[in-house]
């Protein structure tokens, strides 16, 4: 019987097989995923039982317990021939016995490996997802002292494909099942190595759910943000069941404000204050900033949509004369800027700026700056979908009361109904004072 431990032994099969002439047709891959996932598995099992034990494999129990005899000390003991069952077939695993315990000993791993299949392929997908190149997998497969390895950059791409039809199911949900009551539109641009220093938009749609829960709705590519581009966007959303929001808080382009604007003429359009404050104070000398800056931040933070409005009108009336460049720059897209202030205030915080969706895309960054460029528009919207997504699965909810959802119950009614848009426009009874 071999004295090499089942992980080794799975080793030394892999660097055979490496090591082999192969035939034309030969599905290495699969074969180097069952290896790779048993390898993974056995090391996975036997650690637990050298961290169980303090001691590794022929280790000697040094504490001097065992000449006592009132003393148990717990050794190896074999293993026992168990498997895994994968989508190809049933992957061999010796799981590690132990012997001479006060309870019988059983692996607190093995239950749970035992329902999940495909293992390193997931591996592999999840660490593509969160910011490792194909060549970095690769690396990490390799073997440091035979450069054998395990999985090459193309056998990557093959597996990664998995995101793209995590992907291609996301992008045909039904979103009937999606009460969307705020809702986020940005994009974000990728460099696409086909068209050389050209980058497309990855237009996104977060929303926020009646119960709370912050979701992300939709992605798809566009060559840049245009109109059309936008409005194809939301009428696939329409198309697949979504309802009208309550709110839509969007940047200043002028082509996505026309496409929402036309999609969902009752729902209120909020203009993101983030990029609102930077247009405005880019426009004013710097020694003014501060004095400009607390008087956007106390129309911001306005205790309804009344006196935004006061506030924002003796802005106007104050500053035109002095920074006529800024105030016109204020003035632009003003009742979306104050749209929030119609909410219940412990929410209009959250819809005020599209930062969630900034703050998603600087981790979207992080991880796929490890890939200058994507080769094409498919490599490049699988790996932004794996990041997003998965920074999405962390979002905090946010809070609906019986005392949110009465405030928001005149605009639900509102705009969930076949209103006329010019009577939205002016009716303040809507505006909310939160009291």
């Amino acid at each position: 019987m071999s004295i090499l431990p089942p992980s080794e032994q799975v080793t030394k099969i892999i660097d055979g097989l490496l090591g082999e002439e192969r035939q034309d047709g030969e599905n290495l891959l699969s074969k180097l995923v069952h290896l790779g996932l048993q390898k993974l598995v056995q090391e996975v099992l036997e650690a637990e039982v050298s961290s169980f034990l303090g001691r590794e494999r022929y280790e000697r129990h040094t504490t001097g317990d065992e000449e006592m005899d009132d003393v148990k000390v717990p050794w190896r003991n074999g293993y026992k021939d168990r498997s895994l069952r994968t989508a190809e077939g049933r992957v061999p695993i010796r799981v590690p016995q132990v012997r001479n315990t006060d309870e019988p000993y059983r692996s607190e791993l093995w239950p749970h490996m035992k329902g999940n299949s495909d293992t390193l392929n997931n591996l592999v997908v999840e660490m593509y997802a969160r910011g490792l190149s194909t060549r970095d997998i690769e690396a990490a497969f390799t073997d440091p002292e035979t450069k054998k390895k395990l999985l090459s950059r193309t056998q990557t791409s093959q597996i990664t494909e998995a995101l793209w039809e995590e992907y291609e199911s996301f992008a045909k949900r039904d979103l009937s099942l999606f009460d969307v009551v705020y809702m986020f539109l940005d994009a974000v641009y990728e460099p696409m190595r086909r068209y050389g220093r050209m980058k497309e938009a990855i237009l996104c749609c977060w929303g926020v759910l009646r119960d709370g829960s912050r979701v992300l709705i939709h992605m798809d590519l566009a060559q840049t943000e245009t109109y059309d581009a936008w409005k194809s966007f939301l009428e696939n959303m329409v198309n697949r069941g979504l309802r009208t929001p309550i709110t839509v808080t969007t940047d200043g382009s002028k082509a996505l404000i026309r496409a929402v604007e036309e999609t969902w003429s009752n729902a209120y359009r909020i203009r993101c204050w983030a990029h609102k404050a930077r247009n405005v104070l880019s426009k004013v000398p710097k020694e003014a900033d501060f004095e400009i800056r607390s008087y956007l931040a106390s129309i911001r933070e306005a205790a309804d949509w009344a006196t935004g409005r006061q506030l924002a009108t003796m802005f106007i009336e104050k500053y035109r004369e002095r920074f006529p460049r800024a105030v016109a720059s204020f003035e632009d897209d003003l009742e979306a800027s104050l749209a929030h202030l119609r909410l219940p205030p412990i929410h209009r915080r959250v819809v005020r700026t599209t930062n969630l969706i900034e703050r998603a895309f600087g981790e979207e960054r992080r991880r796929t700056k490890v890939i200058p460029r994507f080769m094409d528009e498919k490599s490049g919207l699988k790996l932004a979908f794996a990041t997003l997504w998965r920074v999405s699965q962390t979002w905090r909810g946010v809070r609906f009361s019986e005392h949110e959802f009465r405030l928001l119950g005149k605009l639900v009614e509102w705009v969930r109904s076949p209103a006329v848009e010019d009577e939205k426009q002016h009716d303040d009874g809507v505006a909310m004072s939160g009291a």
